[in-house]
């Protein structure tokens, strides 16, 4: 086991190019989980854990990991599922993960593996499925159905913050730019449900109008009919249309990277302004943001952050249509 964990820690600093890395785990019977191994630091042993009176109960308490202090979930319970048992605590393994550098495990009963799949081959999952409001996606590896978590949900549960956008920034909006913001549109994709409600509160907070939907494959999917209305005459550039494009980096079928490179090489397309967003932190997000073709990279999600940041590209567009009206 040990040289499997050494290869998880090797793994999680890779990026690739539409296709992903799963880690594979099980949580109460045969049924295997997965998650991206980007997202994933280490794999260990259980630690000793302290317990926290008055936290949620699917926290089982905090371990210090190398002098760090992090809290430590009970996967299992915060998916419905049974949850591990103080006599297993000590044959569990932890997944030890980290968003917007916060840093916490995840206890699992099993760890099963590292598979290598296309993100073509990475599913939305169906309604009937379960656990699905807990999913991102799902696959198949070796005829069997891979449910891939949507830790990011787990986590908003369990912590019970959420980032919202301030009230200073909303005053702030309303200032700059309520005159012209029902004039634009932001076309965002995000496989985490979590993250879509926080798009939406940050676009109707701002007064601008939006579409979000769940993969890179149905932003471009969308992205080609308006370019297509264009040439048609039916509508005008999608440039003019389309304020930005904020996409997520790790989403089935098409990630946020190819979604870039796809945008980039279609004439009637490249000069859209793109956001690639992430909830992992790091130099490989933004290296490979610049290198497909991206104008900004953000760490999702700091929704001030990302407002500002929609509020700058408004006055920018603004100040050139009016340089253009004047000239």
């Amino acid at each position: 086991m040990s040289d499997f964990l050494k290869s998880v820690d090797r793994r999680t600093s890779l990026a690739g190019m539409n296709r992903m890395e799963l880690l594979l785990f099980k949580l109460d019977g045969e049924q295997l989980y997965g998650i991206n191994v980007f997202k994933v630091r280490e794999v260990i042993q259980t630690p000793s854990v302290a317990p926290v009176p008055k936290s949620d109960e699917r926290i089982v308490g905090v371990a210090d990991i190398r002098g760090q202090t992090m809290p430590i979930i009970d996967l299992p319970k915060a998916l419905g599922l049974t949850p591990v048992s103080e006599q297993e605590m000590a044959e569990t393994l932890t997944i030890v993960t980290e968003f917007n550098s916060a840093i916490q495990g995840f206890l699992v009963r099993g760890v099963d593996r590292i598979v290598h799949l296309r993100w073509e081959d990475v599913m939305p999952p169906p309604d009937t499925l379960a656990h699905v409001a807990y999913l991102t996606a799902i696959t198949q590896f070796e005829n069997k159905i891979i449910e891939i978590l949507d830790v990011e949900k787990v986590l908003a549960e369990v912590s019970g913050i959420q980032d919202v956008i301030t009230q200073e920034t909303i005053a702030s909006a309303r200032e700059r730019i309520s005159h012209a913001a029902g004039n634009y549109f932001i076309l965002a994709a995000d496989d985490s449900a979590v993250a879509r409600q926080q798009l939406r509160t940050i676009f109707e907070s701002l007064g601008i109008n939006y579409k979000i939907v769940d993969n890179g494959k149905k932003a471009y999917e969308l992205l080609q009919k308006w370019a297509k209305d264009a040439e048609d005459g039916m509508a005008p550039r999608v440039s003019e249309r389309v304020l930005m494009v904020i996409s997520d980096i790790e989403m089935p079928e098409m990630d946020g990277y190819t979604l870039t490179r796809k945008i980039r090489e279609d004439e009637r397309l490249n000069d859209l302004f793109i956001v690639l967003n992430s909830s992992l932190s790091g130099g490989f997000n933004e290296n490979l943001t610049a290198k497909v073709g991206a104008n900004h990279f953000l760490s999702k999600w700091h929704s001030d952050e990302l407002a500002q940041l929609v509020m700058q590209r408004l006055e920018e567009v603004e100040m050139q249509k009016a340089a253009q009206a004047s000239g």
